[in-house]
């Protein structure tokens, strides 16, 4: 950090200097420079401060016994009384910090700089070469090799700026990738977090695997990053190859600072017979810069640029999504997508976050994206399903407990909710505690309240308070005035490689109706059970997972319809929304560069018929107000117009760079949806979806609704 500000002042002073004949600029005057031509005014001012620090500097006895030889760097200004002030002074010794500072308060009040004929502050830097009498030798030569083209000698101050920023320069270090060690989270995709599952899984370890994305400290207790990027590490002798297939494109490190900055790439071509040209694309442009300054904070942020055009059921989901407005569709998972050329889709898309540690228990994040709480592939508790949104995020470890706090800024953008051409914003706030109570056993607790602006409210204090129960607040507010959702998940360990997990959602719940076993609308909740089984059959690095949703009816919604737990008309938990049961097979395996992954979902949906004749909510659409339910009793999953969904994708690919995660890839995509009857809305369609592209893999795509 500390050589970003000496080069920032130092550019300052350079561009004053390159604009003095412009801007009729004066450098301040000393006493015996008044009668200098102009010209000369700045060379007559450098001579006064090195004779003044000649003649005053005292180097300390200590210093002078150990024949120290290095610089002392002092950044200095003249104000517009002519006062000099020491601003910055870089050196080994405290020693010659405190005498470089005595020897400029002795300097006299001198006439200051002008611009344009008014007093103006000058910055200055100029190195004291230690010992003293190798300084003018050594800056006297240099003002004879640095000449100008013109012949002019440069000024000792310039040379003194020259040098400084050379300095700058020998300060960078041989690029290590600090992200290992890092604040900064490992990007989010389910097939990549199965790299290093097992580590974090094996039992006895104190490990929270819950709260995603995890960030890289914590995984690196379990996995070696290092070691598997040297184990994929690809030969090659060239900074083309080396950028290609092994390293970011722009990387440099210092003494207390790192960043990188890589290109983002996600060019992909398919087919899917449905499309009227059969073609489908995507074409997203962007570029990712991520980074640390000194050891607590990092920082990140992606920009993307896409068009695309995807299957037709894809397609016919997005516009479904859309919000009020003239643009045509909502792309699951992005973002708001204008119209582009005929049939296809512009959807830009910005994340960014800042990661602080002020202290090894605690990690404090604010930015734009997602997170997600959970096991399994699915979650019912908080997903990553919708849009990335603005978040401020707080991650407290101790002993075994893991508590995660999240407050999320949501929006509503139905034109049932607009309000002056604006999307209606609703805040969420989420609990989650994980507990390790055994060496295989591991326990969460989930809270959830969700809450609009209702009587100028704005984002509620109440809600900042990061231990207490909402439950109890949302009462004290009103219950109308928010939506609150409880929670639970489990896990044991088996062994090292099986384990299963499991969460429980509650959104409401009678005890009187549960008594009375009549299935009331009121009882709304809803489960998942999941099992993974690591090295299966003692394959190494083969994944095999099992795990079942099942939602009742109208869980997720509210009788005040802004109230529904979704941001940008889509759900923030289960993309299905509520009233159905899934079950999802998934095999995953890698190789070396070489991936290949699996996955088949089988569903039972119940949705509405929306004809005009039965325009009843049966439970599945959670943006609909409960009150315009059919009946109260004898309410069952999948009621309405029950759906049989069948989406089986089979992916296989190459990592090209291990650093950017770069992929080359080919997926095939089957999707049969089976409504037990025809609609406006709702038909049944088969697809066949096969896919090609080159892909820099930051997030989850979900295309399995």
């Amino acid at each position: 950090m500390k050589q970003f500000i000496l080069l920032f002042l130092l550019l300052v002073q350079y561009n004053s200097y390159s604009q003095n004949t412009l801007f009729s600029e004066k450098p301040p005057v000393f006493p015996n420079c008044e009668n200098v031509t102009i010209d000369a005014l700045q060379a007559c001012f450098d001579k006064n401060i090195f004779d003044k620090i000649y003649n005053n500097f005292k180097v300390p006895e200590r210093i002078t016994k150990e024949n120290y030889k290095g610089e002392v760097v002092v950044l200095f200004e003249v104000d517009t009384t002519g006062q000099f002030r020491v601003m910055y002074v870089d050196a080994l010794y405290s020693e010659l910090k405190e005498e470089a500072k005595r020897v400029f308060a002795e300097f006299p009040k001198i006439t200051p700089a002008t611009y344009n004929g008014k007093n103006t502050f000058k910055q200055y830097s100029i190195p004291i070469r230690i010992p003293l009498t190798e300084q003018s030798v050594i800056t006297q030569d240099l003002a004879k090799e640095n000449a100008n083209d013109k012949g002019k000698e440069l000024s000792q101050l310039e040379i003194a700026a020259k040098k400084e920023f050379d300095e700058v320069n020998k300060s960078l270090k041989a690029f290590e990738n600090k992200a290992f060690k890092s604040q900064l989270n490992i990007q989010f995709t389910h097939s990549d977090y199965a790299r290093f599952d097992r580590q974090m899984n094996l039992t006895g370890t104190n490990s929270h695997t819950a709260s995603k994305p995890f960030v890289y400290n914590d995984v690196s207790k379990y996995f070696d990053f290092e070691d598997e990027q040297e184990r994929l590490k690809r030969e090659t002798e060239t900074w083309a190859g080396k950028k290609l297939w092994n390293e970011h494109l722009v990387q440099l490190q210092g003494e207390d600072y790192w960043f990188t900055v890589d290109p983002i790439l996600d060019l992909e071509f398919g087919i899917d017979s449905n499309l009227e040209n059969n073609k489908t694309y995507n074409n997203t442009r962007g570029f990712l810069v991520q980074g640390g300054l000194g050891k607590k904070l990092n920082f990140y942020a992606s920009v993307f640029e896409s068009q695309g055009r995807f299957a037709d059921y894809v397609n016919r989901y997005a516009e479904s999504l859309k919000a009020f407005g003239p643009d045509p569709a909502i792309i699951p998972g992005r973002g708001i997508a204008k119209r582009f050329k005929i049939d296809a889709y512009d959807y830009p898309v910005a994340e960014a976050y800042l990661s602080y540690t002020p202290a090894k228990f605690i990690n404090i994040q604010f930015g734009h994206g997602k997170n997600f709480i959970g096991d399994g592939y699915r979650s019912l508790l908080l997903g990553d399903a919708a849009s990335p949104l603005p978040f401020l995020k707080l991650n407290t470890k101790f002993w075994k407990i893991k508590y995660t706090n999240t407050w999320m800024w949501a929006k509503d953008v139905r034109p049932e909710v607009e309000q002056d051409k604006a999307f209606l914003t609703k805040y969420i706030a989420n609990h989650y505690l994980s507990w390790n109570a055994s060496k295989r056993l591991n326990i969460g607790l989930f809270e959830s309240v969700l809450w609009t602006n209702s009587n100028d409210r704005g984002f509620d204090v109440n809600y900042l308070n990061p231990i207490i129960f909402y439950r109890a607040i949302e009462f004290e507010t009103g219950q109308g005035a928010g939506n609150a959702i409880l929670g639970a998940s489990a896990k044991y360990k088996f062994s090292d490689n099986v384990n299963v997990y499991s969460q429980f959602i509650l959104d409401e719940f009678s005890l009187s109706d549960v008594k009375a076993g009549d299935k009331s609308w009121k009882n709304k909740f809803g489960y998942q059970l999941g099992v993974k089984y690591y090295n299966a059959f003692k394959v190494d690095n083969l994944l095999l997972q099992f795990e079942y949703n099942r939602v009742r009816p109208y869980t997720y919604s509210h009788n005040t319809i802004v109230l529904n737990y979704a941001h940008n008309n889509q759900s923030m938990a289960h993309l299905w929304g509520a009233n159905f049961s899934e079950a999802i097979i998934i095999a995953r395996y890698r190789y070396k560069r070489w991936f290949g992954d699996a996955k088949l979902i089988f569903g039972t949906r119940g949705l509405d018929f929306n004809d005009g004749t039965d325009d009843f909510n049966y439970g599945g659409d959670i943006f609909r107000s409960e009150v315009d339910r059919p009946f109260d009793t004898g309410v069952e999953v999948s009621q309405g117009l029950e759906t049989t969904v069948f989406n089986g994708n089979l992916q296989a690919g190459y990592l090209i760079n291990p650093a950017t995660n770069l992929k080359i890839f080919t997926d095939i995509t089957v999707r049969n949806f089976n409504p037990e009857a025809t609609t406006v809305s709702t038909f049944k369609n088969s697809t066949l979806w096969l896919n090609f592209g080159i892909r820099t893999d930051l997030f989850n795509w979900y295309f399995d609704n």
